[in-house]
């Protein structure tokens, strides 16, 4: 298989998101991506002229999954040249290239001729000391804070959104305090967050937030708790809407 062929390699599957409309190549082997990307796929809230930044691409299914709504373009950074190379062959794969683009760098060293007005990321969660390491480099670079920190990535962000932009995430309920710390650190707001549950008798293990400059028009708001599965143990009736594509999102 040639570089940037976008067909899948035998050591990868080809799979179907939001009813056929999206297909995405993961390798059977290494980082696949789990239920935290279109749950923030489906929190990120764009407008038909934003310009749109993503940190950390992976096989860039985030920004696949963005692209049943409106935004004049994403530039998508994956530090990984693997990582990046798979998630450029999904892009043409669902010939998103005039719309996506994906560049191979490490973000704390992307530089941009203008600023963004959306910046997204499923930032690493774990801690490098916290936890065992994966057992690829792949694994691990995306799960565990190996090549940058919380603290970081606010910065990083806050370096390339537009004063009147909005930055979305998804990141551990665990470290929600130490998250907040972050984006205040950056010169960030919290503007809104929602915790997500597994089940309603369950802790959160997610929280998802949207990020603004002060001041902001609009005052913190926690959105109404999203549970992933009922009492029958099958996903919730939102969590379904989520998962299918559902393009109208509440407004914050």
């Amino acid at each position: 298989m040639r570089k940037n062929d976008p067909q899948k390699g035998k050591d990868e599957t080809q799979d179907t998101f939001y009813h056929g409309r999206i297909l995405v190549c993961q390798k059977k082997e290494g980082y696949r991506f789990a239920v935290d990307a279109p749950l923030l796929a489906d929190f990120v809230q764009t407008k038909n002229k934003d310009r749109c930044l993503e940190l950390g691409t992976g096989c860039g299914i985030i920004s696949l999954l963005l692209s049943i709504k409106p935004f004049l373009h994403i530039t998508a950074l994956e530090i990984q040249e693997s990582l990046a190379d798979l998630a450029w062959r999904n892009v043409q794969l669902n010939h998103l290239d005039k719309k996506i683009r994906v560049i191979q760098t490490d973000f704390l060293d992307f530089r941009s001729p203008h600023k963004f007005d959306v910046v997204f990321s499923n930032p690493p969660y774990i801690k490098t000391q916290a936890g065992h390491l994966s057992a690829t480099s792949e694994k691990s670079i995306a799960k565990h804070e190996v090549k940058c920190d919380i603290l970081g990535i606010m910065q990083k962000t806050a370096g390339l959104l537009k004063k009147k932009g909005r930055a979305f995430f998804i990141f551990t309920a665990k470290r929600i305090p130490e998250f907040s710390r972050a984006v205040e650190d950056a010169g960030l707001n919290v503007q809104t967050m929602r915790l997500v549950y597994p089940r309603k008798e369950s802790r959160p293990n997610f929280v998802l937030s949207k990020c603004v400059f002060p001041p902001s028009d609009t005052e913190f708001r926690i959105l109404s708790p999203l549970f992933l599965f009922g009492d029958t143990g099958k996903y919730t009736p939102e969590a379904k809407k989520i998962f299918t594509g559902r393009i109208h999102v509440s407004s914050f």
